[in-house]
């Protein structure tokens, strides 16, 4: 389907400190983000768009920066998107949206018109490294989609291995924990047998192109559906006595972990024991319905906070402890628009003006409690340009330092 560690620079009297403000905002705008494409990575967020009170995306691109956030997913191809992130070093996942998927399944040219333009057009200046095909089609109700998911992925692959991309651009596709018949005890995890014959094709034409296992793991959502005997300290990753695990004599005291390892233990029965797992969504809502259980901005705060200690020590699950957990958060922004229960617009790591939601650890992130006449706004900088504002950032911070 989410920070006061940030920088807090609460109104100082004079100089030095004002210059402090302005060093700030100076480093984090122009900070530059790797352009390396690292294999370490561990966090990154999605940047869901269904609202009406968002950010423009270069004002984003300043958020992510000053977080430090390198990765991102997005649901989409929007080009106002990709332009934004033009030169910002920081790499996206785009996405094919379903309603595409029997239109690109038809032929590889409808492929190749596609994969020119939107991902061909913006290389290599802006920094596309996957395409998701399709988001949760298998275990899904539309089932004629599950038959055009396979056929849409060759043919993406096909037009970017024509076009020489094949080693830049990674396809994969994002699955539900739908697709399981079961995922507990982790060990006991296996397709559910009306998707496992759509699945096993997928997975040997995803092993053949090297490209990993992509699933939707959320402990809130499973808490959510069985407050009653499940230990909210096990979903939040607090002390608890966690499970234990017979078959594989494994203890797991999170429940993340646990359905990571699911994930796996179900790829293992099914031949593919040497595919990577990578979470592409996992979050907690801040807020919810009343027989929404658990979401609330306390849990939230906790679940994001010690899922990113958690990800920050780059370390595997119990079951590979060699395969560096790596996981997309949801989601950047509260949604006002999506549908559905009132959590599922309220998974927002940030308010649209830039100021965190809640305490998760974050650093580099301007108060949202600083002078006006200091602080200046994202909106600011994409309208009037970066140019113009690093001229008068650094004039103001040697006048400063002059007094």
């Amino acid at each position: 389907m989410e920070c006061t560690s940030s920088v807090y620079l609460p109104t100082f009297h004079m100089g030095s400190s004002i210059f402090l403000w302005l060093f700030l905002i100076f480093s984090v705008i122009f900070s530059p983000v790797s352009a390396k494409h690292s294999v370490t990575w561990t966090y990154g967020v999605n940047y869901g768009r269904i609202a009406n009170n968002l950010p423009q995306p270069e004002s984003v691109v300043t958020l992510l920066k000053a977080a430090k956030i390198n990765h991102i997913r997005i649901y989409d191809a929007d080009h106002g998107v990709l332009q934004a992130f033009k030169g910002s070093g920081i790499e996206i996942i785009i996405g094919l949206p379903n309603e595409y998927l029997k239109e690109i399944s038809i032929g590889e040219d409808r492929a190749m018109n596609w994969v020119q333009e939107n991902v061909q057009a913006f290389l290599p200046d802006t920094r596309i490294r996957g395409i998701a095909v399709g988001n949760e089609i298998l275990g899904g109700t539309t089932i004629e989609l599950w038959e055009v998911l396979l056929p849409a992925a060759k043919n993406v692959y096909s037009a970017l291995y024509r076009l020489g991309l094949q080693h830049t651009v990674e396809v994969s596709s994002p699955h539900s924990e739908a697709v399981f018949a079961n995922s507990f005890p982790p060990s006991a995890c296996i397709f559910r047998p009306d998707v496992a014959p759509f699945m096993k094709p997928l997975l040997e034409f995803f092993s053949q192109i090297g490209s990993p296992f992509y699933i939707n793991a959320y402990p809130f959502l499973a808490y959510k559906n069985d407050p009653q005997h499940i230990d909210i300290n096990y979903a939040l990753f607090k002390d608890n006595r966690g499970i234990y695990d017979a078959k594989t004599k494994l203890h797991y005291d999170n429940m993340f972990e646990a359905q990571v390892d699911a994930a796996y233990a179900a790829l293992d029965k099914a031949g593919f024991n040497k595919m990577q797992v990578i979470v592409s969504e996992t979050g907690w809502a801040s807020r919810g319905d009343p027989d929404e259980a658990g979401a609330n901005v306390k849990n939230a705060r906790t679940y994001n906070r010690n899922l990113r200690k958690l990800l920050a020590k780059k370390k595997g699950t119990p079951f590979r402890p060699k395969m560096v957990i790596k996981a997309y958060v949801f989601a950047l922004f509260n949604e006002n628009l999506k549908p559905g229960p009132t959590s599922e617009r309220n998974f927002g790591l940030f308010k649209p003006d830039g100021s965190i939601a809640y305490d998760v650890g974050f650093t580099g992130l301007v108060p949202s409690a600083a002078p006006p006449s200091i602080l200046v706004s994202f909106k600011e900088i994409a309208g009037q340009g970066w140019l113009r504002w690093s001229y008068l950032l650094v004039s103001t911070a040697w006048a400063v330092v002059l007094l």
